[in-house]
């Protein structure tokens, strides 16, 4: 008996490290992260059928409405992927929508079943956004656009005030770089040079159209990929200064479908 004893010990160590699940992969290091650099082509597409055809090295797409089977695809053919979320603003037709407390939301922020959040209101608003940059993570993005970060340039039916916003954004950019990922500015021209150490690349709508887009500069020059759009102008009217700028620019339509003119 005694000399089955180690035998069968062996063969319990065996057993045990068989039926051990193994260690899961390490999570993404925020130094690690993707850092778009200036000049990336890219397409943005938040409605329709999605074309992975389109032959740019970045795309942004609706992070709620495509599975990680569509990030992984994007992958393999060669683009990085940006995950497209609300976060200064409610959207009625979230899965987590009934998740937001009506004394978080404010006046209808222009899109219909939109309404703007009470960013002062982190300790309701942080765990919910949280969740929202965990899938993102969990279906392989390597960014995050977050949207509606300039309410307290809106009437959002809250008194919010650019210390507001400013704590807001940034709070949004840990989140997203507590788990591996890249963050971009949208729009918020104003607080560009004090936000631009916190944020990856930034995401930008009608500069040109408004004569805003030197003052996108900055990240430009930090080595930091600025991805803009116009809608009211044609390419060939604002792509020669996008071009000398640095930024990624190309015309699309409001509804954000396939269609694109790049500069």
């Amino acid at each position: 008996m005694r000399r089955l004893l180690p035998l069968l010990a062996g063969l319990l160590l065996l057993a045990t490290a068989c039926t051990t699940a193994p260690e899961p992969d390490p999570k993404p290091s925020p130094e690690d992260r993707w850092r778009p650099e200036p000049g990336l082509a890219w397409q943005w597409q938040l409605s329709g059928r999605l074309d992975p055809t389109v032959d740019v090295p970045v795309y942004d797409i609706d992070g709620f409405d495509h599975p990680a089977s569509t990030v992984r695809d994007l992958h393999a053919r060669g683009r990085k992927v940006i995950c497209y979320l609300s976060t200064g603003a409610w959207e009625d037709f979230r899965p987590d929508a009934v998740r937001f407390p009506k004394s978080v939301l404010g006046e209808g922020n222009g899109w219909e079943g939109e309404r703007w959040l009470d960013i002062r209101r982190t300790e309701v608003l942080e765990p919910l956004m949280a969740k929202r940059l965990d899938m993102c993570r969990d279906k392989g993005f390597d960014a995050v656009e977050p949207d509606n970060m300039d309410g307290y340039k809106n009437r959002t039916g809250f008194p919010l005030t650019a210390a507001d916003q400013l704590r807001y954004n940034r709070l949004i950019a840990r989140l997203a770089h507590d788990r591996g990922l890249a963050v971009g500015l949208k729009n918020d021209l104003d607080q560009i040079p004090r936000l631009l150490p916190d944020f990856d690349f930034a995401v930008n709508e009608q500069c040109a159209e408004y004569d805003e887009c030197g003052r996108l500069a900055p990240f430009v020059a930090a080595g930091k990929a600025v991805f803009h759009v116009e809608y009211e102008l044609e390419a060939r009217d604002f792509c020669p200064q996008a071009r000398k700028l640095g930024l990624s620019s190309m015309q699309k339509r409001y509804e954000l479908g396939v269609w694109r003119k790049p500069c």
